[in-house]
């Protein structure tokens, strides 16, 4: 076998799968964009009285959303770039553990505690409460059709 053709087809191989690997990048930071965008409008739009509500609407929002989109892509309704832009990007960008984070600390440093907990105890199961709905809704929406 000839060593050159070989080391060709082999950088072809390599070529087309970094073309792919930057498909899938630009996607991912097409759909980042536009949910940090969209988190940024949240917290401008949906005023804090002490309470992160822009944080938690966001998150609660994209963990539906996640579920749903999760099902779509399980059934093969969705394409992998398409889940790349909705899923890792846009809800990505989204949704936010750091700021979730940051203002957790803030109202324990602000002695608040009680109010720390509740948002802690309505991040964590509501999130996860919210994504199990929508991937059963979404399963049953495809199975009706």
């Amino acid at each position: 076998m000839d060593v050159r053709f070989f080391l060709k087809h082999e950088l072809h191989g390599l070529s087309r799968q970094a073309v792919t690997m930057l498909q899938q990048l630009l996607m991912v930071a097409l759909g980042g964009g536009i949910g940090a965008a969209l988190r940024y409008l949240t917290s401008e739009w949906i005023t804090s009285d002490g309470f992160p509500w822009a944080t938690l609407c966001v998150n609660l929002i994209g963990s539906f959303l996640m579920g749903a989109l999760a099902i779509g892509l399980a059934e093969n309704i969705i394409s992998k770039d398409l889940a790349l832009l909705l899923g890792t990007g846009l809800l990505g960008g989204l949704t936010t553990m750091s700021a979730f984070s940051i203002e957790t600390i803030q109202m324990v440093e602000q002695e608040n505690i009680g109010l720390a907990a509740g948002y802690v105890g309505t991040t964590m199961l509501l999130c996860p409460l919210l994504a199990l709905i929508g991937w059963k809704l979404s399963g049953k929406l495809l199975a009706s059709t």
